[in-house]
């Protein structure tokens, strides 16, 4: 492991207190900034130290409250913290990296938006767009540093995040919004995330070997993991706050999607009317973000997102199969997920 400093200003990140030494920095200073510049000042400005590790991926990750962050997105996430203010009708999507996050950025949009548009319209924005226009990640607006798309959205606004719940911004906390997490078997969410950063790497890059790699994965240097504890906490507040957070699994969505997505609209506050089901509203739903549906859409194939860091588009849908791990991951590899998952949801009554 190496370590590095990075500077960070009390005043504006309270909430970094606790494992942070920190001073003050100039108001003046920080009204003259726009966001994403002001939070590189105050990296710059304040010393602290901050565990740091290569992971997976193509850049070096930082350790900030117990969770890892990929380089370019840890400056983002404080910015989003202090400055982020959420709606009472936002709905918060949140989940780990490669758990099925665009495609229940899809079903959420057709579930929210239904009496917008006709599910069976060829002109349906999902079968025109990518799930990540129509449902962007706050973080990749902070990347733009373009704020104010934030107050032009109808509401309610559809946002996304990877983060953990204890690092998302107070206001999402306070306001009341809904948050939808979803997960996935830790084995399969490796698994397609190493598939997906082997298609993303820049000319001249080499992967990270498949063993090094699950060892970091192991050791939860992974994008905003551990992947059990990011996993550990929205299950706690799921339980704790029912009416606030829903808890959803990636392999429950494929057995039974016209089911959950009942479950996710009452949750949502837009329950399905006995009209909708009898004339098969659901069933319209369920057939328009079928998996193979949304893979084809011409805008999933082409296309790029981000800012700091561009994603193909064609990187988000893969095979979304449950247990594709059996052919990537020796039965060793898999034992000792096992023995941590086992080891870390004991007694919460969460299991894979």
């Amino acid at each position: 492991m190496a370590w590095i400093m990075l500077r960070i200003d009390y005043s504006i990140y309270g909430r970094l207190a606790s494992s942070i030494s920190m001073k003050t920095f100039s108001h003046d200073t920080q009204e003259s900034c726009n966001c994403l510049e002001k939070t590189n000042l105050q990296l710059q400005a304040m010393t602290s130290i901050i565990q740091t590790s290569k992971g997976l991926g193509f850049t070096p990750y930082y350790k900030f409250e117990n969770f890892w962050y990929p380089e370019h997105l840890l400056p983002v996430t404080l910015d989003m913290q202090a400055t982020f203010k959420a709606q009472p009708s936002d709905i918060i999507l949140a989940t780990m990296m490669k758990s099925g996050t665009t495609w229940l950025k899809a079903i959420i949009f057709a579930v929210v938006n239904r009496h917008l548009y006709t599910n069976t319209h060829k002109n349906h924005p999902l079968l025109k767009s990518s799930p990540h226009d129509c449902f962007p990640f706050i973080h990749s607006i902070y990347e733009k540093n373009n704020q104010n798309q934030l107050d032009s959205m109808p509401s309610p606004r559809l946002l996304a995040v990877h983060v953990p719940f204890s690092h998302l911004p107070a206001s999402i906390t306070d306001s009341g919004c809904k948050v939808v997490y979803l997960c996935r078997n830790p084995k399969d969410a490796f698994v397609s995330l190493r598939h997906y950063l082997d298609k993303m790497k820049p000319v001249g890059c080499e992967m990270t070997p498949f063993d090094k790699a699950f060892e970091m994965f192991c050791q939860g240097v992974f994008p905003f993991g551990p992947f059990w504890d990011q996993m550990l906490e929205y299950w706690t507040e799921s339980i704790k706050s029912p009416e606030k957070v829903l808890f959803l699994k990636y392999e429950d969505l494929k057995e039974d999607l016209a089911e959950n997505i009942k479950k996710l609209a009452e949750f949502l506050g837009c329950s399905f009317s006995a009209e909708e089901v009898k004339r098969g509203v659901v069933e319209e739903i369920v057939q328009l973000c079928d998996f193979e549906t949304m893979k084809n859409v011409k805008a999933n194939k082409e296309g790029e997102h981000g800012a700091l860091v561009r994603f193909k588009n064609s990187g988000f849908f893969r095979k979304g199969k449950i247990g594709d791990w059996k052919d990537h991951i020796t039965p060793d590899m898999a034992e000792r997920v096992d023995k941590i998952i086992e080891q870390k949801l004991l007694g919460y009554g969460l299991m894979f």
